[in-house]
C-alpha cells in the first residue's frame, strides 16, 4: 500500500441571513457563509484533501459552482460522493485533521458532532477525524469576522 497526503482549503465571506453550516452541523446565527452550495467551509476543505490524496482534482471540478444542480447542496452528501470516487480507487482513509478559522461563533460545544458528521460520511471511524479551532487573533478580513475559512489534510492508502 502506497500513503498519500493531500491539503485541503477554503474561504467563505461571511453574509447576513443566511444559514451558517460548519462540519455539517446548523449553528444558531443570524448570519452564514456565502456559497453556491450550503457553504460548509469545514467540509469544503476536508473534501478537497481527500481528492488531492488521491489526484482527483478538487470540489470544484466535480460539483461545479455554476451548475445548479449543486445550489444549495448538502456538503456533507457532497463529501459522501467524495468518498465514493475514493472507493473507486480502492483509496483507505487513514484519517483527516481540519482546522477552522473563525473568530465566531464558538465552535468547542459542537466539536464532537462535527467530527461523527465527518467520520460517518466518509465511513471511519470518529478516532480518525479531528477537528480543531483557532482565531485569526483579530488580524486581517478574517479576524474582523469577515468570512471563516478552514484548512484540512488527510492520508490514504492506496494499492
Amino acid at each position: 500500500m502506497a500513503q498519500r497526503i493531500g491539503i485541503g482549503y477554503d474561504i467563505h465571506r461571511r453574509v447576513e441571513g443566511r444559514p451558517l453550516w460548519l462540519g455539517g452541523v446548523l449553528f444558531e446565527s443570524p448570519w452564514g457563509l456565502e456559497g453556491h452550495s450550503d457553504a460548509d467551509v469545514l467540509l469544503h476543505a476536508v473534501a478537497d484533501a481527500l481528492l488531492g490524496a488521491v489526484a482527483l482534482g478538487d470540489i470544484g471540478k466535480h460539483f461545479p459552482p455554476d451548475d445548479p444542480k449543486w445550489e444549495n447542496a448538502s456538503s456533507l452528501e457532497l463529501l459522501r460522493m467524495v468518498r465514493a470516487l475514493l472507493d473507486g480507487r480502492t483509496a483507505k482513509i487513514v484519517n483527516v485533521d481540519a482546522t477552522l478559522i473563525a473568530e465566531a461563533p464558538r465552535l468547542g460545544p459542537m466539536r464532537d458532532q462535527m467530527r461523527l458528521n465527518i467520520a460517518q460520511a466518509l465511513h471511519v471511524g470518529a478516532r480518525q477525524v479531528s477537528v480543531k479551532a483557532t482565531t485569526n487573533e483579530t488580524l486581517g478580513a478574517l479576524g474582523r469576522g469577515e468570512g471563516i475559512a478552514a484548512l484540512a489534510i488527510a492520508a490514504v492508502e492506496l494499492p
